[in-house]
């Protein structure tokens, strides 16, 4: 099976475990991610305002290949699928936009937002299934106890990004047990980072999550997982003194299924 991919900039750079894991953790289910071709930096932040297009122009013309493909488009990244999935919500639902939007493209080559826009971690509840999956683990991780960490991106807005419970989430936990690990519960697993504000406001973002990661080490977590870049680096550089390792969750995949320990062998 065969799905358009987008990896965003970051996954070119820092986060190239959550990009190449995902992709190698793939083919053991026989699924082709077939990277858009020439893509462009999705801007990394949803513009909000609705007169905002030049920053909408490169996620419709990846959605658009997509279209053209008759393919789902699948990211990895938290960052990118929120952008790619609210506007392509905005084209479907915007005539105003979806107007404006075209008049950039080739006139014979516009697009209406029909391309369905699926995170990775869907992919595998939804596409493949957990059993499945369970199925395919080699190297169990014998109930290492690891906390999911969501964030604010995939959830939210519910009504557009519709990927999982903004309040009780649990598609991390149900990936967790699939490949043997012990889902830590904890409070502050839907909780924001600090985010973007990283940059403006340190010191506000550093106290966000040291105490998500306080909050999932009170719970024993050993570990956490993320699909958020910004997310990882905000956990370990949040100024916690003495915290616990933060994985993308691709990682954990690759190793239990014995794809991450080949990769170091070679």
């Amino acid at each position: 099976m065969v799905y358009s991919y987008y990896p965003g900039c970051t996954l070119k750079a820092k986060a190239k475990k959550l990009d190449r894991y995902a992709r190698d953790c793939a083919q053991i289910f026989e699924i082709e991610l077939e990277e858009i071709e020439d893509w462009q930096c999705c801007g990394g932040v949803y513009p909000g305002m609705a007169d905002e297009l030049a920053t909408r122009l490169s996620p419709v013309r990846a959605l658009r290949e997509a279209g053209d493909k008759k393919q789902d488009l699948v990211t990895v990244c938290s960052a990118c699928h929120h952008v790619l999935k609210r506007v392509n919500e905005d084209v479907k639902t915007s005539g105003e936009i979806r107007r404006k939007i075209n008049a950039y493209l080739e006139p014979e080559n516009g697009y209406e937002g029909e391309t369905k826009v699926i995170h990775y971690l869907e992919l595998l509840r939804d596409r493949i299934g957990f059993d499945r999956i369970r199925e395919k683990v080699k190297q169990p991780l014998n109930g290492k106890k690891i906390a999911p960490y969501y964030g604010c991106l995939l959830l939210r807005p519910y009504e557009v990004m519709n990927f999982d419970d903004p309040e009780n989430p649990s598609i991390m936990e149900e990936f967790l047990l699939a490949i043997g690990a012990k889902p830590v519960h904890y409070a502050l697993k839907n909780e924001c980072c600090g985010g973007y504000v990283t940059m403006e406001d340190e010191e506000f973002a550093s106290k966000k999550s040291s105490s998500i990661m306080e909050a999932a080490m009170d719970r024993g977590a050993e570990g956490m997982i993320t699909a958020c870049p910004l997310c990882k680096y905000n956990l370990e550089n949040g100024g916690l003194k003495d915290g616990i390792p933060v994985y993308y969750f691709t990682e954990l995949f690759a190793e239990a299924l014995g794809v991450k320990e080949q990769e170091e062998e070679t």
